[in-house]
């Protein structure tokens, strides 16, 4: 492919990735396809750095006219309008169907339901909760929240890398991320976010073994459990390792 053609292509994914992860409307052309779909995936950590931009922004002007606390709950209010809940309902699914479902059919159908549960509002508020808290302790507020969301995002790169995909491919929304997902962009990815917390560590030096410790733990721990109950990933399941990873990073900032 020519440089400017594959410039143009990635240029679309992109725009792809910020259509997909977020409200925000895509101001370019694009020429979609399942490959498309699948190689804007590289840019999610991207999204989440300009996503962080935002809220470190937001945060600024919040606090101008409240306290700290009050300024991060106005983010993450913020955040759910830019970001549609996305995540949070993955999270609020995945944890319905894990907590309530005795069989894969029984789980994955749970999943797919538009309804929230008990098990699935009790996760969505405390993690809500835990979020304002670790944000308000944080040493650097508009450090955890510039870095957070890049890193987040990382973590279901590696899960679509490692496990295999078990819903419905004809009914979900992720399914054209998954389908021959590229490690190559994996690792694309992974620099991107190395290089990002890098940079940060002049203000915070444990950033790097931070973020590590934090997709690696939560990949770990998640996708294990995910593997012994499901057999694998789906797409609520993704937006659920992005919400879990991130609160793992904001407790060791």
């Amino acid at each position: 492919m020519p440089l400017r053609s594959r410039v143009a292509h990635e240029w679309q994914a992109f725009w792809l990735a910020i259509g997909f992860l977020t409200r925000i409307p895509m101001l370019v052309r694009i020429d979609y396809s399942q490959r498309l779909m699948n190689q804007s995936s590289t840019y999610f950590p991207l999204v989440g750095l300009l996503l962080g931009l935002v809220y470190c922004a937001a945060f600024f002007l919040f606090s101008l006219i409240a306290s700290p606390v009050v300024a991060i709950i106005l983010v993450v209010i913020l955040h759910l309008f830019i970001t549609g809940a996305f995540h949070e309902d993955g999270l609020a699914d995945s944890v319905d169907a894990l907590g309530g479902g005795y069989t894969l059919e029984k789980r994955l159908a749970i999943m797919k339901d538009s309804r929230i549960g008990t098990y699935g509002t009790v996760a969505l508020v405390m993690a809500l909760l835990l979020k304002v808290a670790l944000l308000a302790d944080a040493q650097l507020i508009w450090l955890a929240l510039l870095v957070s969301p890049a890193v987040s995002r990382l973590t279901p790169l590696v899960l679509m890398a490692c496990l295999p995909y078990v819903t419905d491919p004809d009914k979900s929304k992720s399914k054209p991320v998954a389908d021959g997902f590229s490690r190559s962009r994996l690792l694309a990815a992974a620099g991107f976010v190395m290089l990002l917390t890098a940079g940060l560590s002049l203000w915070q030096p444990l950033l790097i073994p931070a973020t590590v410790t934090a997709v690696l733990l939560a990949a770990l721990l998640w996708g294990g459990y995910l593997r012994r109950q499901l057999g694998g990933y789906t797409g609520d399941t993704l937006g659920a390792a992005v919400v879990l990873s991130e609160l793992v990073l904001l407790l060791f900032l």
